[in-house]
Protein backbone atom coordinates (compact mmCIF):
# COMPACT_ATOMS: atom_id res chain seq x y z
CA UNK A 1 0.00 0.00 0.00
CA UNK A 2 1.13 3.73 -0.56
CA UNK A 3 2.75 5.00 2.42
CA UNK A 4 1.35 8.29 2.09
CA UNK A 5 -1.95 7.01 1.75
CA UNK A 6 -1.44 4.98 4.44
CA UNK A 7 -0.46 8.06 6.70
CA UNK A 8 -3.61 9.97 5.36
CA UNK A 9 -6.15 7.18 6.87
CA UNK A 10 -3.81 6.79 10.56
CA UNK A 11 -4.09 10.32 10.66
CA UNK A 12 -7.57 11.05 9.44
CA UNK A 13 -8.90 7.84 12.62
CA UNK A 14 -6.60 9.75 15.32
CA UNK A 15 -8.29 12.84 14.36
CA UNK A 16 -11.64 11.75 14.57
CA UNK A 17 -11.27 9.64 17.28
CA UNK A 18 -11.70 6.48 16.30
CA UNK A 19 -11.07 3.94 18.83
CA UNK A 20 -12.90 0.64 16.64
CA UNK A 21 -12.35 -0.15 12.85
CA UNK A 22 -14.78 -2.70 11.33
CA UNK A 23 -13.13 -4.75 8.39
CA UNK A 24 -16.11 -5.41 6.25
CA UNK A 25 -16.20 -7.63 3.05
CA UNK A 26 -19.01 -9.79 2.03
CA UNK A 27 -19.60 -13.37 1.50
CA UNK A 28 -20.89 -14.52 -1.82
CA UNK A 29 -24.66 -14.09 -1.36
CA UNK A 30 -23.42 -10.23 -0.54
CA UNK A 31 -24.18 -11.02 3.32
CA UNK A 32 -21.50 -7.95 4.71
CA UNK A 33 -19.02 -9.35 7.22
CA UNK A 34 -16.94 -7.81 9.88
CA UNK A 35 -14.38 -8.16 11.88
CA UNK A 36 -13.51 -5.63 14.78
CA UNK A 37 -10.10 -4.10 15.26
CA UNK A 38 -9.19 -1.65 17.54
CA UNK A 39 -7.43 1.48 16.14
CA UNK A 40 -4.30 0.19 17.59
CA UNK A 41 -4.62 -2.58 15.29
CA UNK A 42 -5.18 -0.08 11.98
CA UNK A 43 -1.58 -0.06 10.65
CA UNK A 44 -1.58 -3.42 10.92
CA UNK A 45 -4.33 -3.98 9.04
CA UNK A 46 -3.68 -1.63 6.08
CA UNK A 47 -0.18 -3.68 6.16
CA UNK A 48 -2.57 -6.90 4.99
CA UNK A 49 -1.50 -8.72 8.19
CA UNK A 50 -4.71 -9.79 9.69
CA UNK A 51 -5.78 -12.91 9.47
CA UNK A 52 -9.04 -14.39 9.39
CA UNK A 53 -10.77 -17.81 9.46
CA UNK A 54 -12.54 -18.78 6.06
CA UNK A 55 -13.86 -21.84 6.51
CA UNK A 56 -16.89 -19.84 8.81
CA UNK A 57 -17.76 -17.67 5.85
CA UNK A 58 -20.46 -18.82 3.72
CA UNK A 59 -18.82 -20.18 0.31
CA UNK A 60 -15.63 -19.43 1.50
CA UNK A 61 -12.62 -21.97 2.44
CA UNK A 62 -12.72 -25.54 3.29
CA UNK A 63 -10.92 -26.07 6.73
CA UNK A 64 -8.28 -27.32 5.64
CA UNK A 65 -7.21 -24.07 4.31
CA UNK A 66 -8.98 -21.80 6.21
CA UNK A 67 -6.19 -18.77 6.94
CA UNK A 68 -7.04 -15.80 4.54
CA UNK A 69 -5.59 -11.88 4.57
CA UNK A 70 -7.95 -9.38 4.57
CA UNK A 71 -6.50 -6.17 2.89
CA UNK A 72 -8.27 -2.96 3.06
CA UNK A 73 -8.82 -0.54 0.67
CA UNK A 74 -8.05 3.27 2.35
CA UNK A 75 -10.37 4.62 -0.37
CA UNK A 76 -13.39 3.38 1.45
CA UNK A 77 -12.72 4.51 5.30
CA UNK A 78 -15.40 6.40 6.75
CA UNK A 79 -16.42 6.66 10.45
CA UNK A 80 -20.17 5.40 11.29
CA UNK A 81 -22.03 9.03 12.52
CA UNK A 82 -24.19 7.17 14.86
CA UNK A 83 -21.55 5.84 17.14
CA UNK A 84 -20.47 8.38 19.93
CA UNK A 85 -17.55 11.03 18.84
CA UNK A 86 -15.93 9.62 21.47
CA UNK A 87 -14.73 6.48 20.91
CA UNK A 88 -16.16 6.67 17.33
CA UNK A 89 -16.61 3.61 15.03
CA UNK A 90 -14.99 3.31 11.17
CA UNK A 91 -15.42 1.02 8.66
CA UNK A 92 -12.77 -0.28 5.54
CA UNK A 93 -13.95 -2.20 2.57
CA UNK A 94 -11.76 -5.28 2.32
CA UNK A 95 -10.40 -7.47 -0.14
CA UNK A 96 -9.48 -11.42 0.63
CA UNK A 97 -6.13 -12.77 0.02
CA UNK A 98 -4.89 -16.21 0.21
CA UNK A 99 -1.69 -16.69 2.32
CA UNK A 100 0.78 -16.86 -0.60
CA UNK A 101 -0.17 -13.20 -0.98
CA UNK A 102 -2.45 -13.92 -4.10
CA UNK A 103 -6.17 -12.58 -4.71
CA UNK A 104 -8.35 -14.93 -3.17
CA UNK A 105 -10.78 -16.29 -6.24
CA UNK A 106 -13.83 -16.78 -4.24
CA UNK A 107 -13.89 -12.79 -2.72
CA UNK A 108 -16.80 -11.00 -4.80
CA UNK A 109 -14.90 -7.90 -4.48
CA UNK A 110 -12.19 -9.57 -6.97
CA UNK A 111 -14.38 -10.79 -9.25
CA UNK A 112 -15.79 -7.36 -10.06
CA UNK A 113 -12.01 -6.26 -10.03
CA UNK A 114 -11.16 -8.90 -12.50
CA UNK A 115 -14.04 -8.31 -14.99
CA UNK A 116 -13.38 -4.36 -14.82
CA UNK A 117 -9.13 -4.91 -15.39
CA UNK A 118 -10.84 -7.06 -18.36
CA UNK A 119 -12.44 -3.81 -19.66
CA UNK A 120 -9.77 -1.57 -18.71
CA UNK A 121 -7.46 -3.32 -21.38
CA UNK A 122 -10.51 -2.55 -23.83
CA UNK A 123 -9.56 0.69 -22.83
CA UNK A 124 -12.57 1.45 -20.98
CA UNK A 125 -13.93 2.27 -17.34
CA UNK A 126 -17.36 1.44 -15.86
CA UNK A 127 -19.70 3.98 -14.36
CA UNK A 128 -23.05 2.57 -12.36
CA UNK A 129 -25.40 4.62 -10.42
CA UNK A 130 -28.42 2.60 -8.89
CA UNK A 131 -32.12 2.75 -7.95
CA UNK A 132 -32.29 1.12 -4.23
CA UNK A 133 -35.81 0.54 -3.15
CA UNK A 134 -36.85 -0.76 0.51
CA UNK A 135 -40.10 -1.78 2.57
CA UNK A 136 -40.24 0.05 6.36
CA UNK A 137 -42.43 -2.28 8.05
CA UNK A 138 -43.35 -2.13 11.66
CA UNK A 139 -42.32 -4.43 14.46
CA UNK A 140 -44.22 -6.28 17.16
CA UNK A 141 -43.65 -5.84 20.91
CA UNK A 142 -40.64 -7.88 20.93
CA UNK A 143 -38.79 -6.17 17.83
CA UNK A 144 -39.68 -8.80 15.31
CA UNK A 145 -40.68 -7.53 12.14
CA UNK A 146 -44.09 -7.65 10.32
CA UNK A 147 -45.43 -7.20 6.82
CA UNK A 148 -47.82 -4.44 8.71
CA UNK A 149 -46.47 -0.84 6.92
CA UNK A 150 -46.12 2.12 8.93
CA UNK A 151 -48.25 4.30 5.91
CA UNK A 152 -50.72 4.18 3.35
CA UNK A 153 -48.83 6.37 1.36
CA UNK A 154 -48.58 6.02 -2.61
CA UNK A 155 -45.83 7.48 -5.13
CA UNK A 156 -44.15 10.52 -3.87
CA UNK A 157 -46.49 11.26 -1.45
CA UNK A 158 -45.56 13.59 1.31
CA UNK A 159 -46.20 13.58 5.13
CA UNK A 160 -48.46 13.38 7.40
CA UNK A 161 -49.73 10.51 5.14
CA UNK A 162 -45.63 9.21 4.64
CA UNK A 163 -45.23 8.43 8.78
CA UNK A 164 -41.57 6.94 7.07
CA UNK A 165 -40.54 10.70 6.07
CA UNK A 166 -38.53 11.36 9.36
CA UNK A 167 -36.72 7.44 9.40
CA UNK A 168 -35.38 8.23 5.43
CA UNK A 169 -34.86 12.02 6.10
CA UNK A 170 -32.38 10.63 8.76
CA UNK A 171 -31.06 7.99 6.25
CA UNK A 172 -30.37 10.71 3.82
CA UNK A 173 -28.91 12.24 6.14
CA UNK A 174 -26.41 10.24 7.74
CA UNK A 175 -25.17 8.83 4.29
CA UNK A 176 -24.50 12.10 3.60
CA UNK A 177 -22.07 12.14 6.10
CA UNK A 178 -20.57 9.11 4.99
CA UNK A 179 -19.73 10.59 1.74
CA UNK A 180 -22.80 9.94 -0.42
CA UNK A 181 -24.12 12.56 -2.98
CA UNK A 182 -27.71 11.87 -3.05
CA UNK A 183 -29.75 12.76 -5.81
CA UNK A 184 -33.35 11.93 -4.87
CA UNK A 185 -35.11 10.30 -2.15
CA UNK A 186 -39.06 9.71 -2.36
CA UNK A 187 -42.04 7.01 -1.37
CA UNK A 188 -42.14 4.82 -3.69
CA UNK A 189 -45.70 3.26 -5.40
CA UNK A 190 -46.44 0.74 -2.55
CA UNK A 191 -47.34 1.55 1.12
CA UNK A 192 -44.38 1.76 3.01
CA UNK A 193 -41.97 1.47 0.27
CA UNK A 194 -39.17 4.27 -0.84
CA UNK A 195 -36.52 5.09 -2.88
CA UNK A 196 -33.34 6.66 -2.00
CA UNK A 197 -30.89 7.71 -5.17
CA UNK A 198 -27.11 8.39 -5.38
CA UNK A 199 -24.66 9.50 -7.70
CA UNK A 200 -23.46 7.47 -9.77
CA UNK A 201 -19.78 6.40 -9.73
CA UNK A 202 -17.07 4.02 -10.71
CA UNK A 203 -18.05 0.58 -10.55
CA UNK A 204 -16.41 -0.72 -7.46
CA UNK A 205 -16.67 2.24 -5.70
CA UNK A 206 -20.85 1.62 -6.47
CA UNK A 207 -20.68 -1.87 -5.34
CA UNK A 208 -19.35 -0.43 -1.98
CA UNK A 209 -21.71 1.96 -1.63
CA UNK A 210 -24.50 -0.66 -2.49
CA UNK A 211 -23.12 -2.86 0.56
CA UNK A 212 -22.99 0.13 2.63
CA UNK A 213 -26.28 1.78 1.83
CA UNK A 214 -28.23 -1.40 3.14
CA UNK A 215 -26.54 -1.49 6.23
CA UNK A 216 -27.04 2.03 6.98
CA UNK A 217 -30.82 2.03 6.09
CA UNK A 218 -31.36 -1.09 8.23
CA UNK A 219 -29.30 0.71 10.81
CA UNK A 220 -31.38 3.55 11.26
CA UNK A 221 -34.84 2.09 10.45
CA UNK A 222 -33.95 0.18 13.77
CA UNK A 223 -33.73 3.38 15.77
CA UNK A 224 -36.76 4.67 14.05
CA UNK A 225 -38.43 1.53 15.82
CA UNK A 226 -39.09 0.09 12.32
CA UNK A 227 -37.57 -2.40 9.92
CA UNK A 228 -36.22 -1.98 6.44
CA UNK A 229 -36.15 -4.79 3.86
CA UNK A 230 -34.80 -5.22 0.78
CA UNK A 231 -36.69 -8.68 0.03
CA UNK A 232 -37.80 -8.28 -3.41
CA UNK A 233 -41.51 -9.20 -2.71
CA UNK A 234 -42.37 -9.15 0.81
CA UNK A 235 -46.07 -8.74 0.05
CA UNK A 236 -48.69 -10.42 -2.50
CA UNK A 237 -50.72 -7.68 -4.58
CA UNK A 238 -48.42 -4.90 -4.27
CA UNK A 239 -45.37 -3.53 -5.85
CA UNK A 240 -42.09 -5.28 -5.32
CA UNK A 241 -38.43 -3.39 -4.83
CA UNK A 242 -35.97 -3.24 -8.04
CA UNK A 243 -32.40 -2.05 -8.06
CA UNK A 244 -32.97 -0.45 -11.64
CA UNK A 245 -29.25 -0.36 -12.88
CA UNK A 246 -27.82 2.86 -14.36
CA UNK A 247 -24.67 1.90 -16.59
CA UNK A 248 -22.16 3.60 -18.73
CA UNK A 249 -18.96 3.14 -20.22
CA UNK A 250 -16.39 5.57 -20.44
CA UNK A 251 -12.77 6.31 -22.67
CA UNK A 252 -11.16 8.26 -20.30
CA UNK A 253 -13.20 11.41 -19.92
CA UNK A 254 -15.57 10.64 -22.72
CA UNK A 255 -18.64 8.76 -22.40
CA UNK A 256 -18.63 5.87 -25.05
CA UNK A 257 -22.30 5.44 -25.33
CA UNK A 258 -22.43 8.85 -26.40
CA UNK A 259 -22.82 9.56 -30.37
CA UNK A 260 -24.20 13.05 -31.15
CA UNK A 261 -23.83 12.01 -35.49
CA UNK A 262 -26.23 9.39 -34.63
CA UNK A 263 -30.06 9.57 -34.93
CA UNK A 264 -30.66 8.72 -31.22
CA UNK A 265 -27.43 9.68 -29.73
CA UNK A 266 -26.26 6.33 -28.95
CA UNK A 267 -22.63 4.94 -29.88
CA UNK A 268 -22.49 1.50 -31.58
CA UNK A 269 -20.62 0.41 -28.24
CA UNK A 270 -23.82 1.39 -26.81
CA UNK A 271 -25.81 -0.95 -28.80
CA UNK A 272 -23.26 -3.66 -28.60
CA UNK A 273 -23.67 -3.52 -25.12
CA UNK A 274 -26.82 -3.43 -24.89
CA UNK A 275 -26.62 -6.63 -27.64
CA UNK A 276 -24.72 -8.40 -25.22
CA UNK A 277 -26.73 -7.82 -22.10
CA UNK A 278 -29.79 -8.82 -24.13
CA UNK A 279 -28.05 -11.75 -25.55
CA UNK A 280 -26.91 -13.02 -21.95
CA UNK A 281 -30.21 -11.57 -20.10
CA UNK A 282 -31.37 -14.99 -19.14
CA UNK A 283 -28.58 -16.34 -17.42
CA UNK A 284 -27.25 -13.11 -15.63
CA UNK A 285 -31.12 -13.31 -13.91
CA UNK A 286 -29.36 -16.00 -11.84
CA UNK A 287 -26.82 -12.91 -10.02
CA UNK A 288 -28.91 -10.05 -10.24
CA UNK A 289 -32.72 -12.07 -9.16
CA UNK A 290 -31.03 -14.29 -7.02
CA UNK A 291 -33.55 -15.91 -4.84
CA UNK A 292 -36.37 -17.89 -4.93
CA UNK A 293 -38.95 -14.85 -3.82
CA UNK A 294 -37.26 -12.56 -6.84
CA UNK A 295 -39.00 -14.13 -9.38
CA UNK A 296 -42.21 -12.99 -7.43
CA UNK A 297 -41.36 -9.33 -8.64
CA UNK A 298 -40.37 -9.98 -11.86
CA UNK A 299 -44.14 -10.97 -13.00
CA UNK A 300 -46.75 -8.66 -15.47
CA UNK A 301 -48.77 -6.00 -13.87
CA UNK A 302 -46.46 -4.62 -10.94
CA UNK A 303 -43.75 -2.22 -12.93
CA UNK A 304 -41.02 -4.95 -13.14
CA UNK A 305 -39.21 -6.24 -16.78
CA UNK A 306 -40.48 -9.80 -18.19
CA UNK A 307 -39.26 -9.12 -21.26
CA UNK A 308 -36.37 -9.04 -22.91
CA UNK A 309 -36.60 -6.04 -25.46
CA UNK A 310 -35.54 -2.17 -25.19
CA UNK A 311 -36.86 0.68 -25.46
CA UNK A 312 -36.14 4.52 -25.33
CA UNK A 313 -39.43 5.34 -24.05
CA UNK A 314 -41.03 2.70 -22.61
CA UNK A 315 -40.69 1.09 -18.90
CA UNK A 316 -42.37 -2.15 -20.12
CA UNK A 317 -38.95 -3.97 -21.73
CA UNK A 318 -35.89 -4.86 -19.45
CA UNK A 319 -33.69 -2.15 -20.84
CA UNK A 320 -34.77 1.46 -21.22
CA UNK A 321 -32.63 4.38 -22.64
CA UNK A 322 -32.85 7.61 -20.23
CA UNK A 323 -33.44 10.51 -22.20
CA UNK A 324 -30.32 12.85 -21.15
CA UNK A 325 -27.63 12.42 -23.97
CA UNK A 326 -24.00 13.90 -23.52
CA UNK A 327 -21.99 12.86 -20.95
CA UNK A 328 -25.20 11.45 -19.06
CA UNK A 329 -25.79 8.72 -21.49
CA UNK A 330 -26.48 5.41 -20.31
CA UNK A 331 -28.80 2.12 -20.19
CA UNK A 332 -30.83 1.42 -17.78
CA UNK A 333 -31.27 -2.45 -16.48
CA UNK A 334 -34.38 -2.88 -14.52
CA UNK A 335 -34.76 -6.26 -13.65
CA UNK A 336 -31.65 -6.29 -10.47
CA UNK A 337 -33.29 -6.20 -7.33
CA UNK A 338 -31.64 -5.43 -4.01
CA UNK A 339 -30.88 -8.87 -2.94
CA UNK A 340 -28.50 -9.55 -4.77
CA UNK A 341 -24.83 -9.49 -4.66
CA UNK A 342 -23.67 -6.03 -5.78
CA UNK A 343 -20.01 -7.39 -7.03
CA UNK A 344 -21.36 -10.27 -8.60
CA UNK A 345 -24.27 -8.51 -10.40
CA UNK A 346 -22.19 -5.64 -11.82
CA UNK A 347 -19.33 -8.32 -12.62
CA UNK A 348 -21.23 -10.02 -14.80
CA UNK A 349 -23.81 -7.12 -15.94
CA UNK A 350 -20.07 -6.17 -17.71
CA UNK A 351 -19.32 -8.84 -18.90
CA UNK A 352 -22.17 -9.42 -20.83
CA UNK A 353 -21.47 -5.98 -22.65
CA UNK A 354 -18.26 -6.49 -22.72
CA UNK A 355 -19.06 -9.79 -24.93
CA UNK A 356 -21.07 -8.03 -26.49
CA UNK A 357 -19.00 -5.29 -27.83
CA UNK A 358 -16.16 -7.49 -28.52
CA UNK A 359 -17.93 -9.80 -30.88
CA UNK A 360 -20.33 -6.90 -32.05
CA UNK A 361 -23.66 -8.43 -31.04
CA UNK A 362 -26.08 -5.59 -32.64
CA UNK A 363 -29.92 -5.75 -30.64
CA UNK A 364 -32.97 -5.96 -32.47
CA UNK A 365 -34.98 -2.95 -33.09
CA UNK A 366 -36.10 -1.02 -30.15
CA UNK A 367 -39.66 -1.45 -28.86
CA UNK A 368 -41.62 1.14 -28.39
CA UNK A 369 -45.20 -0.61 -27.87
CA UNK A 370 -46.69 -1.72 -24.34
CA UNK A 371 -45.02 -5.12 -24.13
CA UNK A 372 -47.26 -6.30 -21.61
CA UNK A 373 -50.30 -5.43 -23.70
CA UNK A 374 -49.35 -7.74 -26.48
CA UNK A 375 -50.08 -11.40 -27.31
CA UNK A 376 -47.34 -13.77 -26.70
CA UNK A 377 -48.03 -14.61 -30.57
CA UNK A 378 -47.32 -11.05 -31.18
CA UNK A 379 -44.35 -11.27 -28.81
CA UNK A 380 -43.04 -14.30 -30.69
CA UNK A 381 -43.72 -12.74 -33.93
CA UNK A 382 -41.16 -9.97 -32.71
CA UNK A 383 -38.64 -12.56 -31.22
CA UNK A 384 -39.00 -11.29 -27.52
CA UNK A 385 -38.34 -13.46 -25.09
CA UNK A 386 -38.76 -13.98 -21.64
CA UNK A 387 -36.74 -13.71 -18.45
CA UNK A 388 -36.96 -16.67 -16.37
CA UNK A 389 -39.64 -17.41 -14.47
CA UNK A 390 -38.11 -19.03 -11.69
CA UNK A 391 -35.13 -19.59 -9.19
CA UNK A 392 -34.67 -22.82 -10.96
CA UNK A 393 -35.50 -21.90 -14.55
CA UNK A 394 -32.30 -19.17 -14.05
CA UNK A 395 -29.56 -21.68 -12.91
CA UNK A 396 -30.10 -23.85 -15.66
CA UNK A 397 -29.43 -20.67 -18.12
CA UNK A 398 -26.70 -19.68 -15.96
CA UNK A 399 -25.07 -23.37 -16.30
CA UNK A 400 -25.50 -23.11 -19.84
CA UNK A 401 -23.61 -19.53 -20.43
CA UNK A 402 -20.21 -19.90 -20.60
CA UNK A 403 -19.32 -15.70 -20.68
CA UNK A 404 -21.29 -15.77 -17.59
CA UNK A 405 -19.71 -18.31 -15.80
CA UNK A 406 -16.56 -17.58 -16.95
CA UNK A 407 -17.24 -14.03 -15.12
CA UNK A 408 -17.99 -15.48 -11.96
CA UNK A 409 -15.18 -17.68 -12.06
CA UNK A 410 -14.97 -21.44 -10.76
CA UNK A 411 -14.64 -20.93 -7.64
CA UNK A 412 -17.65 -18.70 -7.10
CA UNK A 413 -19.97 -20.59 -9.56
CA UNK A 414 -19.59 -23.84 -8.15
CA UNK A 415 -20.45 -22.47 -4.66
CA UNK A 416 -23.07 -19.78 -5.59
CA UNK A 417 -24.90 -22.87 -7.00
CA UNK A 418 -24.49 -25.53 -4.94
CA UNK A 419 -26.00 -22.87 -1.93
CA UNK A 420 -28.92 -21.57 -4.81
CA UNK A 421 -29.39 -25.32 -5.31
CA UNK A 422 -30.17 -25.49 -1.98
CA UNK A 423 -32.42 -22.90 -1.54
CA UNK A 424 -34.49 -23.88 -4.55
CA UNK A 425 -34.90 -27.34 -3.35
CA UNK A 426 -36.03 -26.22 0.53
CA UNK A 427 -38.87 -23.81 -1.18
CA UNK A 428 -39.75 -26.98 -3.54
CA UNK A 429 -40.28 -28.77 -0.95
CA UNK A 430 -42.21 -27.04 1.65
CA UNK A 431 -46.30 -26.46 1.65
CA UNK A 432 -46.76 -23.29 1.74
CA UNK A 433 -50.10 -21.48 2.94
CA UNK A 434 -51.58 -21.01 -0.14
CA UNK A 435 -51.57 -24.59 -1.18
CA UNK A 436 -53.31 -25.32 2.31
CA UNK A 437 -55.70 -23.31 1.49
CA UNK A 438 -56.66 -23.69 -2.12
CA UNK A 439 -56.81 -27.50 -1.68
CA UNK A 440 -57.11 -28.80 2.20
CA UNK A 441 -60.77 -28.59 1.58
CA UNK A 442 -60.94 -29.38 -1.72
CA UNK A 443 -59.88 -32.56 -2.21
Amino acid sequence: MDEAIKKEVLAKAREMGVKFIRLQFTDILGVLKNMAITVEQLEKALDGELMFDGSSIHGFTRIEESDMYLRPDPKTFAVFPWRPRDGAVARLMCDVYNPDGTPYAGCPRNTLKKVLAQAAEMGFTMNVGPEMEFFLFQVDSEGRPTLRTHDKAGYFDLSPVDLGENARRAMVLTLEEMGFEIEASHHEVAPGQHEIDFKYSDALDCADKIVTFKFVVRTIAQRHGLHATFMPKPVYGINGSGMHTNQSLFRGNENAFYDPSAPDGLSDIARYYIGGLMKHARALAAVTNPTVNSYKRLVPGYEAPVYIAWSGRNRSPLIRIPAKRGMSTRIELRNPDPSCNPYLALAVCLAAGLDGIKNRIAPPPPCDRNIYEMTAAERRELGIESLPASLEEALQELARDEVIRGALGEDIYTKFVEAKQKEWENYRVQVHPWEIEEYLTKF
